[in-house]
């Protein structure tokens, strides 16, 4: 054995520590639950309508269940980096997936909506750390010339499992029931947990965490928890015709901007959520790209089902297959990506992935964005294996110039934020969307309508067409007349709708291109190497 350790090839992290040596099996472990988390976001989806039925609750009361977990990560997102110092990296790890298992069994066993929606909101509590606490610690266990790679993979995970979470619910449903969407998170989570618990140390540096900032952790719980409230109802409630929308929108704004005042008050000594490290230009650059890239991400699997089941005609399980090419095309690009900027002399510039992977994205929302009615299942395929390989380019640069830069506790602090700006990308993309999406509907249907009028004469080509064709199947020619004039007002509805969807594509891509100069407010790899032996010459 001492021979063995003698031989043994020492890596040191960037503090000059050594690595730890069960780092790879870590890493195995920590994306395991990782890819738990952000899968449970979407894999319930399509067994909403199944529970809907077992419980008795409405589509509006069932949605709940999606909801209150997103809620409840959203909410502890911002204060992992504080619980992680405050209780230790591994016992904090160690509770979350706790948790996170204990509210997964209870959601499967489950009697009502109340008790089903409780230990969701649990279960998104516990999940939190589950992300953000595990990409600090991947930073934190490899040395920087390996991050392109674990950060990639880490990327990898956490893009692809919303993709591929609806269609594994669909499956589990179909062949089994819902509660087993629940159960099947048990047995991975205890692998995970065994192997954090025989592997992972704590991080030799902490926060100060000496108090408990309650004014913090109060005006963060109501001001996100009342912002995501919003966004989740607004559009089912028609936003600011509802008074319960309107008050709740004021008391987000008010909470969030004390929250912000408070966290950066000379007062307040020790800060659930330091805020000062967005000073970080690098951060702040990934923190506009990243939820620019939640809401493409998290809208575009928001969208694509509806287009595809409500337009095209497709199955879930036909939706699911569509997804799934696009889904690895993320997971090989990410990797791709991770390889080209991994070692001390990278062999891409960060940049100029992010660039390219913007214009791939891009690109990809523009070709959605011009799908018609009659589009087959290839031709969407090529849009979204092209948006895949766009998100792919993206996520690993972004994480990678964000950490490059982030010292110690920040690393922490940094990857809370990225994750929370991920999601929050999401919640306002999925309400932004659905409400563009019945406004231009609502459009669209007009500008068509316009032209059922008994002057034009490509309508009355049409409908005396459409007539004829009733007439030869036996009906009346009242009833014909009628039946034409109802199949002209489904195709108006269709084409609006095939209009309206790819208005909302483009709008993603708009996004995406109002963002784009935020690429170059990165440092150049230069000024980062030099900040970066700065600060080891300190």
């Amino acid at each position: 054995m001492t021979a063995i350790a003698a031989n043994r090839k020492v890596v040191l992290l960037d503090n000059g520590e050594e690595a730890n040596p069960y780092r790879y099996l870590l890493l195995v472990g920590l994306i395991t639950t990782a890819i738990l988390e952000v899968l449970d976001t979407t894999i319930v989806n399509v067994a909403l309508p199944q529970m809907a039925g077992n419980f008795g609750a409405t589509t509006e009361q069932i949605g709940w269940v999606a909801t209150g977990y997103i809620l409840a990560n959203l909410i502890v997102l911002p204060m992992t980096a504080w619980l992680s110092s405050r209780f230790g990296r591994k016992r904090y790890l160690l509770a979350s997936i706790s948790i996170f298992l204990i509210a997964s069994f209870l959601c499967g066993t489950s009697h009502s909506l109340n008790e089903m929606v409780l230990w969701r909101i649990i279960q998104g509590s516990g999940g939190a750390a589950l992300i953000s606490t595990v990409q600090a610690t991947m930073r934190e266990i490899f040395p920087r010339e390996q991050q392109g790679t674990i950060q990639s993979i880490y990327i990898a995970g956490v893009v692809v499992a919303p993709t591929i979470g609806p269609t594994l619910g669909g499956w589990i449903t179909d062949n089994y029931s819902w509660p087993w969407i629940f159960f099947v998170n048990i047995p991975i989570g205890l692998f995970a947990m065994a192997v954090i618990y025989l592997f992972l140390t704590d991080a030799t540096y902490k926060m100060n965490t000496s108090s408990i900032d309650w004014y913090g952790v109060f005006y963060l719980a109501v001001g996100l928890g009342s912002l995501q409230y919003v966004l989740e109802e607004g559009n089912r409630d028609y936003w600011f015709d509802s008074v319960l929308i309107v008050r709740l929108s004021i008391v987000s704004a008010v909470a969030i901007f004390c929250f912000i005042y408070w966290e950066l008050s000379p007062r307040n000594r020790v800060p659930i959520v330091n805020l000062r490290v967005i000073k970080n230009r690098d951060l702040l650059a990934s923190l506009a790209l990243i939820m620019s890239l939640g809401f493409g991400l998290y809208g575009g699997i928001f969208l694509f089902p509806l287009f595809s089941q409500n337009i095209l005609g497709f199955t879930a399980t036909d939706t699911g297959l569509a997804l799934l090419p696009g889904g690895i095309a993320t997971a090989l690009s990410a990797l791709t990506c991770g390889r080209l900027l991994n070692g001390a002399k990278p062999l891409a510039n960060p940049r100029f992935l992010m660039i390219l992977g913007l214009s791939i994205f891009i690109y990809s929302m523009w070709s959605l964005g011009h799908l018609t009615s009659v589009s087959g299942e290839a031709n969407t395929q090529v849009a979204l294996i092209i948006r895949g390989l766009g998100l792919g380019l993206l996520f690993t640069p972004i994480n990678q110039a964000a950490f490059n830069s982030l010292k110690g506790v920040e690393i922490a602090q940094g990857a809370s934020m990225l994750n929370l700006c991920r999601q929050l990308g999401g919640s306002f993309g999925i309400a932004i969307l659905s409400t563009y999406l019945d406004n231009m509907r609502r459009f669209h249907t007009t500008m068509l309508n316009v032209n059922l009028s008994p002057e034009n004469p490509i309508f009355q080509q049409r409908l005396k067409s459409a007539q004829s064709v009733l007439l030869m199947h036996g009906m009346s020619a009242t009833s014909a007349k009628m039946g034409a004039m109802g199949l002209i007002e489904q195709s108006v509805v269709k084409q609006a709708s095939t209009m309206s969807f790819n208005d909302a594509f483009l709008l993603i891509g708009a996004v995406s291109l109002f963002v784009s100069p935020m690429v170059f407010v990165f440092r150049s790899r230069k000024s980062n190497k030099a900040k970066a032996a700065a600060v080891d010459a300190h």
